[in-house]
């Protein structure tokens, strides 16, 4: 695993993407923090943290896009599959590699907070709560464009979908609203789910015995929960689209509360998505 860190973070510094992302965000942070905080007056410098949260979603698809999928449109990803290291260690040293110079740029932005220390009042609790929550949320969406970058050899696809995904994860508020919150929507939406999940068994397995078992228990079990507490199923759509909600668990963060829920939510979220790429990549060596 160290050994695939050092490769992929030395392929940051000797490409043009790695000094493109730094030079896209810090001239984004560079403006924010101008605008918001020095010519505004404004010491309060969660408010240039929770103002760039946004960059997020532009950014992390430059650091993901060619992780996996470029190994892949150069043939060298059956090098790595083929070699002694484990399919998890490769995933986790590409994963903590885009951490890593993820971490590198947003070190840079100390410095703003530096000069609020300097020529005004800086909570500094808040502060790092802030920054811990950013180094969270920025790795659970490396995460995930890791994943996608392991389903395409093509950079520039790899790139647009994990955006998509990501501001669809961005938007799930807006969609907590508009999604109907009665029963028979919920359980209607609990049997796709319950179908999705079958489906999704029977593409990593291929076995259609144990897929349709799986398929038979959870229908039964969502009529059966139904039976006993049709309330269950109100508002269960956007309960679930809560769970999702990457945006609202670092709002806690903001104020200087480093949750332990928070941070645990954060660490599942990265380990599933590491899971899905570990998963899709052993599916690959076998064939």
């Amino acid at each position: 695993m160290q050994a695939v860190f050092k490769r992929e973070l030395r392929a940051y510094f000797l490409s043009p993407l790695g000094y493109i992302f730094l030079s896209i965000f810090l001239l984004i942070t560079g403006i924010f923090f101008t605008t918001g905080n020095l010519i505004s007056g404004n010491s309060r410098y969660l408010s240039f943290l929770g103002s760039i949260l946004f960059i997020f979603i532009f950014i992390v698809p430059l650091l993901t896009m060619r992780l996996l999928s470029d190994e892949k449109q150069k043939k060298t990803d059956q090098l790595l599959l083929t070699s002694p290291l484990g399919i998890p260690e490769i995933v986790v040293g590409k994963f903590l590699a885009a951490l890593t110079f993820f971490c590198i740029g947003l070190a840079v932005t100390f410095l703003y907070a530096l000069v609020i220390a300097l020529h005004g009042e800086l909570d500094l609790w808040e502060t790092l709560g802030g920054y811990i929550g950013f180094i969270l949320l920025g790795g659970t969406f490396i995460s995930v464009g890791l994943f996608i970058s392991g389903l395409t050899e093509n950079q520039i696809t790899a790139a647009i979908t994990s955006f998509a995904a990501l501001l669809a994860m961005w938007l799930v508020n807006i969609l907590q609203n508009a999604v109907p919150s009665d029963a028979a929507s919920g359980l209607v939406f609990s049997g796709l789910m319950v179908a999705a999940a079958a489906l999704w068994f029977y593409l990593i397995t291929r076995n259609r015995i144990v897929s349709a078992a799986l398929l038979v228990l959870g229908a039964a079990i969502v009529f059966l929960i139904h039976f006993l507490d049709p309330e269950f199923y109100v508002g269960l759509i956007g309960k679930i689209l809560s769970w999702f909600s990457l945006i609202d668990r670092y709002r806690r963060f903001s104020t200087g509360i480093v949750s332990l829920q928070d941070t645990v939510y954060y660490l599942s979220f990265m380990i599933f998505f590491l899971y899905l790429t570990v998963r899709t990549l052993e599916k690959r060596r076998w064939n």
